[in-house]
């Protein structure tokens, strides 16, 4: 390839045969053509490796295999290897729209700034709704508005986003190795140390939420790693005297005999209404 290579998506696979042509023809279609895809597979013992082969004819596509090592290990060898002006992240049962990459792109050299980020649809079977919907084109140095644009520390996700290469190797911006729950601790990192970053409306991040995702079969380890990371991204954000106020949800509740039948969700002055747990109304 010797065009400049725009954007480099890392995609670490583990076991999701029955996702991962979907996620890869969401990258090979992309309106953004100069991208270079690098598969890292993880130890998959289904048919992943399979149907990476059977891709491996569009030159831009990079497989990787290693033992299985974890979703950490698998970003950091992308960051390493990654030739694109700017990185992104996805993961092998998500996918994105065709023109995610290029108005990304387009948004974050227009503005030189070292992250651009996209909206998020949450998908669940026959459920859809918007994680996180972003309306207008912001652009911000300022830490606290950064936090507050990508909605973080609630959503500390890394793949709605693409980050400078030259920036994100040259500050050794990597993913804590060994744990899940590895993005709590890497998305307010990168956020603070951003000397900038733009908001892209009208292009989607589709995050699908599935039973055996690795997070629900490695059940006490998540909750283990969990904790840590959170308090982990905590202890940073306090000791950067980030301001997160406006983000943090406040809960009252209508209980009869010990059952809650109706509580009232507030975060920045915006409420959503939930009866039995069930039945909501009104939306952050």
């Amino acid at each position: 390839m010797n065009e400049k290579i725009a954007v480099s998506v890392i995609v670490p696979v583990y076991n999701v045969e029955k996702y991962l042509k979907r996620c890869l023809n969401s990258l090979i279609n992309q309106t953004l053509k100069n991208i270079e895809i690098i598969c890292i597979n993880d130890g998959s013992t289904d048919k992943s490796a399979k149907i990476l082969n059977e891709y491996s004819s569009d030159k831009r596509i990079k497989i990787i295999n290693q033992q299985n090592s974890g979703p950490s290990i698998s970003r950091n060898k992308g960051i390493n290897i990654a030739k694109g002006e700017y990185i992104g992240f996805i993961d092998s049962d998500d996918w994105v729209d065709l023109d995610f990459y290029e108005k990304l792109y387009k948004s974050a050299t227009k503005h030189n700034t070292d992250i651009a980020t996209a909206g998020i649809i949450r998908l669940h079977k026959l459920h859809k709704k918007y994680h996180l919907k972003i309306t207008k084109e912001e652009i911000s140095n300022n830490t606290n508005e950064k936090f507050l644009l990508c909605d973080c520390p609630e959503k500390s996700y890394v793949w709605n986003k693409i980050y400078k290469t030259e920036w994100l190797k040259s500050n050794n911006l990597k993913f804590e190795e060994g744990i899940i729950y590895e993005d709590v601790i890497f998305t307010p990192e990168v956020l603070f140390y951003s000397d900038k970053i733009v908001t892209v409306p009208n292009t989607y991040y589709y995050y699908w939420r599935r039973k055996n995702s690795l997070i629900t079969q490695r059940h006490k380890k998540a909750q283990i790693d969990s904790v840590y990371a959170h308090n982990k991204a905590k202890e940073f954000i306090n000791n950067h005297n980030i301001d997160i106020s406006q983000q943090e949800v406040k809960t009252t509740r209508t209980k009869i005999f010990g059952i809650t039948l109706f509580k009232i969700k507030t975060r920045n002055k915006k409420k959503e209404y939930i009866i039995f747990n069930v039945l909501k109304f009104g939306k952050f």
